[in-house]
Order: structure tokens, then C-alpha cells, then sequence
């Protein structure tokens, strides 16, 4: 029994020849395994030559955002030095208002280092490490010197507020203190614990000083306050009593004119009586009293330099 075989019809054109070949079942699926191999083989090496053209572009992709990542990092760096500088320049002026505001500079080694000390944080630690140790350095570097700049300008902003505070107390305290004579004149009778009362004719103390000037001689708060007396009082004649704050009182006394009414606040230099010679006094003059917790005090040990007449 003859075997069934396949049979390939070959065309060349019209007038040519038909050629036939014949193949066995074997021979024929031989055939078809080479030409199934051959095709397999051309598509995987397609497939390979795609993937290889592919990882090449995401290599390239990849080595431009590295090149770019790194180029910002150097930029990000050279604004993290200009800050820097930019911190030292304010470090020196937060000292100097420290000194006006009476505290002590910071220590330098505590300006530096900051509170807590840097991270201990290595740039291993970093998810970049395993892909790039390179770029992963420079990342920890940066990241490193912000973190160190944040401490110290926090430690600044913290420092500014209490020079600021101090320099605000101060100011305060200074605009409260009687430091200018009240009117021009001349003193004619310093603070004593015992001096010889030119009326009484006994040794009394005398509690303020006394500044002879012409009558209607304007009379000047000392420093900023609250009127708290504007009346007569006994033996200083019309008198005013400015409280100061911060314990300091001061009182003028033997006005002819008072200027200013209870609860009024007055700032230094705002005129308040007129000098005269009411109550007890021999002549005109203005009687000046700074107590401070109500004690008297010698008004001309608050007076600044050049002050007095």
C-alpha cells in the first residue's frame, strides 16, 4: 500500500513548467519545524534587539535626569552657602543687640552645632545608596548642611526675640525714668537728709532738690507716666505727682498753674504746671522729688550728664 506523501506545486509564471516535490509526512513536518524554528528564532531576536534598543534609551533617560539631578544639587549647595553666609552676617548682630540688651552672646559652639546636634544619619541610609553611591553622598551632604542651617536659624529667631524683649524692657525702664530736670533754672538746694528749713528754722529733711526760676517758668514731665495728684497739697502748695512705672514717682511742687488733670498720661518734655510759689516757699522756685518704691531719692543721681544747670 502506497504511503501518503505531500506533494509542493512550484509556479514560476505562465509559460514555465510546474515543478512538483514530493516530501514524505516526516520530511514534510520536518520542514514545517525548521521553518517554525526559523521564525521563532527571527522574532526572539527582534524581541532581543528591541529590548536591548530599549534599555539603551532608558539608560541614556536615566544618565540625563542623573546629570540634571546632580547640576541641581550643585545649585541647591551654592544657596545653601550663600544662606550660610547670610546666618553668620545675622550671628554677629544678634550679639551686638545681646550686648545692648544686656545678655550674653550665644556660644558659639552651641551656634554651630545647635540644639540636639546634627542627624547621625550616614548616606548609606538612602535609598539612592544602592543605584548611585555617588549622587547619594552629595544628596546627604546637602540635605546635612540645610539641616544644620535650620537648627541655627531657629537658635537665631529664638535669640532675636529675647534681645528684642530685653531691648523693649529697656527702652521702656529708660523712657521711665526721670532722667532730665524738670525746668530750666538753677539749683539752689541739693537732697538732705538734713538741711536747715529757711522757714521753719530747724534741720528737716529735704527730699527732693530745689530749682530757683522765674515765675511761669514752664514745668516739665521728667519722663513718661500717668498723672496721678494734680492739686494742693499741704506744704508743697499746687503739686504734681506723676507715677513712672517701674516704682519710680516723681513730684513737683510750689507751681502757680497746673496743667494737667488726674489719670492723664504725659510723655518727657510735655509741660504740666508753671513754676510759682505757692505753699510753703520763700520765692519762686520749683521743688522736684523722685521717689523710687516710695522712697525719696536723690532726683540729680538720675539726671543724665550735661543736665544740669
Amino acid at each position: 500500500m502506497t504511503r501518503d506523501r505531500w506533494t509542493l506545486m512550484l509556479l514560476r509564471g505562465e509559460r514555465s513548467p510546474i515543478r512538483q516535490v514530493s516530501l514524505s509526512p516526516r520530511a514534510a513536518n520536518l520542514c514545517v519545524g525548521a521553518f517554525a524554528a526559523v521564525v521563532l528564532g527571527l522574532s526572539g531576536l527582534a524581541a532581543t534587539v528591541g529590548m536591548d534598543s530599549a534599555a539603551r534609551l532608558e539608560a541614556r533617560r536615566l544618565a540625563r535626569e542623573n546629570q540634571a539631578l546632580t547640576q541641581q544639587l550643585a545649585t541647591i549647595q551654592d544657596r545653601v552657602d550663600t544662606f550660610d553666609g547670610s546666618l553668620s552676617k545675622l550671628s554677629a548682630q544678634d550679639s551686638r543687640i545681646r550686648l545692648l540688651a544686656g545678655l550674653d552672646s550665644i556660644d558659639p559652639e552651641v551656634l554651630q552645632v545647635g540644639i540636639g546636634g546634627p542627624s547621625t544619619a550616614d548616606p548609606r541610609s538612602n535609598p539612592l545608596w544602592s543605584m548611585d553611591s555617588t549622587l547619594s553622598k552629595q544628596t546627604f551632604v546637602v540635605s546635612y548642611d540645610l539641616n544644620a542651617l535650620e537648627r541655627r536659624a531657629s537658635i537665631l529667631q529664638s535669640s532675636l526675640g529675647e534681645a528684642t524683649d530685653s531691648l523693649m524692657a529697656h527702652v521702656e525702664l529708660l523712657e521711665s525714668m526721670p532722667s532730665i530736670l524738670p525746668t530750666d533754672g538753677i539749683v539752689s538746694s541739693q537732697f538732705s537728709k538734713s538741711r536747715y528749713h529757711p522757714i521753719h528754722q530747724v534741720p528737716l529733711p529735704h527730699e527732693g532738690v530745689d530749682i530757683a526760676a522765674l515765675g511761669g517758668t514752664p514745668i516739665m514731665a521728667a519722663a513718661k507716666g500717668v498723672i496721678i495728684k494734680s492739686e494742693w497739697e499741704n506744704g508743697y502748695g499746687q503739686m504734681v505727682e506723676i507715677d513712672h512705672g517701674y516704682g519710680f514717682t516723681t513730684r513737683y511742687g510750689h507751681a502757680s498753674k497746673l496743667l494737667v488733670r488726674v489719670g492723664q498720661q504725659v510723655k518727657r518734655g510735655d509741660v504740666i504746671a508753671l513754676v510759682g510759689n505757692t505753699g510753703i516757699a520763700t520765692s519762686s522756685h520749683l521743688h522736684y522729688e523722685v521717689r523710687v518704691q516710695g522712697k525719696p531719692m536723690d532726683p540729680l543721681n538720675y539726671v543724665i550728664a550735661g543736665a544740669i544747670p
